[in-house]
């Protein structure tokens, strides 16, 4: 039996590519979707909130924006829905619900659903320590299309979490030099942010030592990659008990 799915932004890109991936995956079906502009292209219903949704699910999976996460949050536990949670850009005190919200019903959170960027996050657990003891610097930088509102991405604040945690969070985020005339401090990793054009998402990770330089890269050539990644994020989270999860668990 297929799994029935709620697509949370369904008018927005990824819900778009979202929905038309499902079309061709018999395992899966989008039987509801719920966007604040109402649109419907669709062959299921669309609402312009959740509470107007009469149709039962198997789980959510969430492509809107952070503004709606509170309130995607209270319906979830209200509903005991499990739920993909994809929009980027979260308050620290969004997060601490979401937490929250998993002592009750199965959340999965990922900055990213790519399987390409989640093998990156391990390698980096990997190989930082022995950088970072090699004395090497550590910078991030990030490109998206010019429509993206949130800087830096959620995926390069992953990728800088990721390094960090292996170093025992000795290390400060450093977004923007330009107010201060001083020499690099070895304890900081450098993130930018670059915005134009139609960039789908890159990531280069680079360790900067004397006389050599190592980056590790990853590139997005279609937005296919991550709706894949939320499909099968989706059918893995169905049933599941209330937890956080995130897509180290799927793949």
């Amino acid at each position: 039996m297929a799994t029935r799915m709620l697509m949370h932004g369904c008018n927005g890109r990824m819900g778009h590519v979202i929905v038309d991936l499902c079309k061709n995956d018999d395992r899966i079906d989008v039987v509801a979707g719920v966007d604040a502009y109402g649109e419907n292209n669709y062959d299921f219903p669309v609402f312009k909130s959740l509470s107007e949704c009469d149709v039962s699910v198997d789980v959510i999976v969430d492509f809107s924006n952070a503004s709606a996460v509170d309130g995607l949050m209270d319906y979830c536990v209200d509903k005991n829905i499990p739920v993909v949670l994809c929009s980027t850009g979260l308050s620290d005190e969004q997060m601490d619900k979401v937490k929250s919200a998993s002592e009750k019903v199965a959340v999965l959170k990922s900055a990213n659903m790519s399987v390409g960027v989640n093998v990156l996050l391990k390698v980096l657990r990997e190989i930082a320590p022995t950088l970072s003891a090699a004395g090497f610097d550590i910078e991030i930088v990030e490109k998206h299309h010019n429509q993206k509102v949130d800087a830096p991405s959620g995926t390069a604040l992953a990728l800088a979490d990721s390094i960090n945690e292996s170093l025992d969070h000795k290390l400060e985020y450093v977004y923007d030099r330009s107010t201060r005339r001083m020499k690099r401090p070895v304890n900081e990793i450098g993130i930018s942010a670059v915005r134009g054009g139609s960039i789908v998402g890159d990531h280069d990770v680079i360790f900067a030592g004397r006389d050599e330089v190592i980056t590790l890269s990853h590139t997005a050539y279609s937005r296919a990659i991550f709706g894949k990644g939320a499909i099968e994020a989706a059918r893995f989270l169905a049933g599941k008990a209330p937890g956080m999860y995130d897509m180290s668990d799927v793949i």
